[in-house]
């Protein structure tokens, strides 16, 4: 997800997406630890993705 798409959603929709990336993020790790994946480049993305989110929310709070 891009920075320019995350500034566009509301606050309640960037906590529902964080949710979802978070779960996300559980699963590819997981998946991860028992076989490797065949693009472990999606675990990087996620975590990324999701401390993108999270700096938004804390952006908004601050405002």
């Amino acid at each position: 997800m891009k920075q320019s798409e995350i500034k566009e959603l509301s606050v309640a929709e960037l906590q529902e997406k964080l949710g979802e990336f978070k779960k996300s993020y559980a699963d590819l790790k997981m998946a991860h630890a028992i076989s490797p994946l065949e693009n472990p480049i999606q675990v990087r993305s996620a975590r990324r993705t999701i401390a993108r989110i999270a700096t938004e929310l804390t952006k908004r709070e601050l405002q």
